[in-house]
């Protein structure tokens, strides 16, 4: 295929991932979206395989792994369950990552095969852009790995941290800077090798700070980051494509995380630099055993709902986990036809990963147009008879604007403690990810239903 057709099909893949990301900005259009996307990266194997021309005897096993990681990859999504999908993004960064450090070692190794010189003699620019796609690609490896351990709870989701932390990974990111520009007068092979070396070791450093209310904005953080890695590994390998998705996953993962940041409070440049979950969190109001704690029954549930004359639903992570959506939707459908307004908040991130309770929702066919956002409708509760917390806990935390101590300080929350009466489904007292006692479970208004969310939600179903 010429150089020339292969451009033009390269910038149609490329307005068609464009369109892809517009279509995945909202629930209605999400599908679309991701029809866009598939074209677009469809379009893009095709003829990256056509420009590349013969492969010789090494073609069949482009083929043989090519069907074996799709395969793989077809397997994991239709198994995956949507409670697990945050880790599963976390992992598939983490490979988006490897994938650049392994294309920039054999760039590297064998600069001919690319067209970028000789060993001992590899082009400047091509030097700089493989060594920088290797030191992303390192770090977006390395911290997936360690965002996908926390999240899996293999490794505590609290914060670690140790003395002069900070400025050792100042100390380790003036290295790597000033080992690329010493890779680019010696080309030695050694100086590569300790620039991924440091790389892996970089990644670690910044994610093991990050504690567990933050790592939404890690999840989108590291997406930036392969994005990054992958349009850096584009200009070594001149593929127009590549730059293109490189850049575009780069800037709105990085457009996101600063969204989130905003939503939550937090400063960006703290977030990417590993510089948030340092607080101690512990901290907090008494302990929960010398508290009053008010708890209730489907019954009790189901007379305060259908006698009142709106309901706030405010979905979390609980819910994701015991499935309960569809049973929730049922329960919404049954509130409504007693003439009750139901209404659905959500928390920038609720659950684990930007849209997660929003995918839940349009699963269970929640209508779109009562489905608001925190800035939407945090307002509301003050006017709301009955709030309905199903699974959520740091997003609905008082503490969060009372106690300057607790790591979610400054992290807007949904009013939920101004409703008339709150309706808490949870199977016990225990904390949030973000490892702090949630002080609405002990206010005077909220009544604890303490049960798998499904169950107590499809109980409350037959009360009504």
């Amino acid at each position: 295929m010429s150089s020339n057709l292969s451009a033009l099909f390269y910038l149609i893949s490329g307005i068609l991932f464009i369109l892809a990301l517009r279509g995945l900005s909202s629930p209605e259009t999400s599908r679309q979206g991701n029809y866009f996307g598939i074209a677009g990266m469809v379009i893009s194997i095709i003829v990256t395989f056509l420009s590349v021309g013969n492969f010789g005897e090494g073609f069949i096993y482009v083929l043989i792994f090519l069907l074996l990681g799709g395969s793989i990859g077809a397997f994991i999504a239709f198994r995956i369950p949507m409670t697990a999908m945050p880790e599963l993004v976390a992992g598939f960064h983490s490979l988006v990552g490897l994938a650049a450090v392994f294309v920039a070692i054999s760039a590297f190794l064998k600069p001919e095969a690319f067209n970028l010189g000789i060993i001992g003699n590899i082009k400047l620019a091509s030097l700089i852009e493989m060594s920088l796609g290797a030191a992303i690609g390192a770090i977006t490896f390395s911290g997936s790995i360690i965002a996908f351990l926390k999240l899996r709870g293999i490794m505590s989701g609290a914060p670690i941290t140790f003395k002069g932390q900070h400025f050792i990974n100042l100390l380790l990111g003036l290295m790597i800077i000033f080992l690329i520009y010493y890779l680019c007068s010696s080309q030695s092979s050694n100086i590569f090798w300790s620039i991924v070396i440091i790389s892996f070791l970089v990644g670690v450093l910044l994610i093991i700070p990050i504690g567990g209310a933050d790592m939404p904005v890690v999840i989108s953080m590291l997406n930036s980051y392969s994005g990054w890695a992958a349009a850096g590994i584009g200009f070594t390998l001149e593929n127009t494509a590549l730059i293109i998705t490189g850049a575009l996953v780069g800037s709105s993962g990085a457009i996101l995380s600063y969204i989130m940041c905003k939503g939550m409070n937090r400063s960006f440049f703290n977030v990417i630099l590993g510089g948030w979950g340092a607080t101690d969190q512990t901290s907090g109001s008494q302990s929960k055993e010398q508290k009053p704690v008010k708890s209730g029954n489907a019954d009790d549930a189901a007379f305060l709902m259908k006698n009142a004359s709106s309901v706030i639903i405010v979905p979390g992570y609980g819910m994701a986990v015991a499935q309960a959506q569809h049973a929730l939707r049922e329960m919404v459908d049954a509130l409504k036809k007693n003439g009750v307004k139901v209404s659905y908040a959500i928390h920038p991130v609720a659950g684990r990963m930007p849209g997660h309770m929003n995918v839940l929702l349009a699963e269970a066919n929640v209508p779109y147009d009562e489905v608001f956002e925190l800035e939407e409708i945090n307002n509301d509760f003050a006017n709301c008879d009955v709030a309905y917390v199903i699974g959520a806990n740091d997003v609905t935390n008082p503490v969060a604007k009372s106690d300057p101590q607790s790591p979610i300080y400054g992290m807007p929350v949904l009013d939920v403690e101004k409703s008339k009466s709150v309706l808490f489904v949870k199977r016990s007292l225990s904390p949030g990810y973000a490892g702090i006692d949630n002080d609405l479970f002990y206010r005077d208004n909220t009544l604890m239903l303490f049960a798998d969310a499904k169950k107590m939600t499809e109980e409350i179903v037959k009360s009504l």
